[in-house]
Parts: structure tokens; sequence; C-alpha cells
């Protein structure tokens, strides 16, 4: 089978999935060993990219999905009702923050980083599909743990949770700690 031919099957496979398809699973699909097939994939990816195509595909979490490009999104919305959704609060952006770069985390360990209850947020992200139950902790009370999901990285552009920009968090605690000085130098004065 030739380079075109595969093209075409993995764009019909995509197409006819809908939601991202693992290396794995297209590897087996077309008799490929995985290192090919994901070689084979980013190639792709990277054509369409690059064509004037009106779809890409994008790899999400080793797996990989056709969708359209961003900056047709104005005619793709004349035709198809966008999907409305209610903006994220600051305090669920805050607790997707914390199990995005903490996860798998449990709610004790967001409520302590965050100082509040988040119940109302956790259960907000869980509905939204950009955070799920990962499992238990193996500590007395076995509490649940939370991770993200394909959802989170599909909505936020990322191939995986390594992509997440990294933070400088021991800049962010020195500010924090200037901030706190200052504010108790002003309130000495």
């Amino acid at each position: 089978m030739d380079i075109r031919e595969m093209e075409a099957i993995v764009e019909g496979l995509l197409f006819a999935a809908g939601d991202p398809v693992p290396v794995a699973r297209i590897a087996e699909i077309l008799d490929l060993d995985k290192s090919t097939a994901k070689r084979f994939l980013a190639n792709m990816a990277l054509k369409l990219q690059n064509s004037q195509r009106g779809i890409l595909m994008r790899e999400i979490d080793g797996s990989y999905q056709l969708c359209t490009r961003p900056e047709h999104f104005e005619y793709i919305s004349r035709l198809v009702e966008p999907r409305q959704k209610q903006a994220l609060s600051q305090a669920a952006f805050e607790t997707l923050a914390i199990v995005a770069y903490n996860q798998p985390v449990t709610r004790a360990r967001i409520e302590m980083i965050r100082g509040v209850n988040s119940d109302s947020s956790i259960a907000t992200l869980i509905e939204r599909n950009l955070i799920r139950e990962a499992g238990r902790l193996d500590s007395p009370g076995r509490p649940m743990l939370y991770e993200t999901t394909e959802e989170f990285l599909r909505s936020f552009g990322f191939k995986s949770v390594k992509d997440l920009p990294l933070i400088e968090f021991d800049k962010i605690i020195s500010e924090n700690q200037s901030d706190v000085s200052t504010q108790e130098d002003n309130a000495a004065t």
C-alpha cells in the first residue's frame, strides 16, 4: 500500500471515529509497528497543518483526531450551531489548574492549596468532562483522586499534560510573600 492510500485510509478512520483514535489502534489496522505508525501520523498531521485544507489532525494524549481549522470557525458556526457553554468561574479555573499540575490529586490537597472548599468547582469540572475520578489513594479513608481528561487536552489545545506551560512556583511564592509584606507594612503605618 502506498503513502497516499494510507493517508486516505487514516483520514477515513478518523472521520468515521469522530473521537480520538489511539496510535496503537491505527497501527493495528494498517499492519504497522507502533513507532512507524507514530512517525507516519506525525508527518500526516504536519502535511495537513501546512495545506490549504479545512481540516487538521491533532494529537491528543497518544491519539489522533480530525478537527476543523480554528480560523474557519465563523463559517462553520453558520452551518452548525456552536455549543454554548457558560464560562468557567475563577474558582473552577483555579481548581482545574491545581488538578492539571498535581494529578492525580485528592480533594483535600486541592482545598489545601486553594484554602477554601472546592466541592462546587470539582462538580462543575466533572460535569464538563474536564476532570474525572482517577481511583483512590491508598491511605486512611481512601480519598478519591482526580485527573484531567482528553476533553481538557482538546479544549486547551495540548497534546498531553507534558505540554502544560512550566510554572515557576518559587517566583510565585516569593511574589506572594512580597505582597503580604507590603500589605503588612502598609497596615502598620
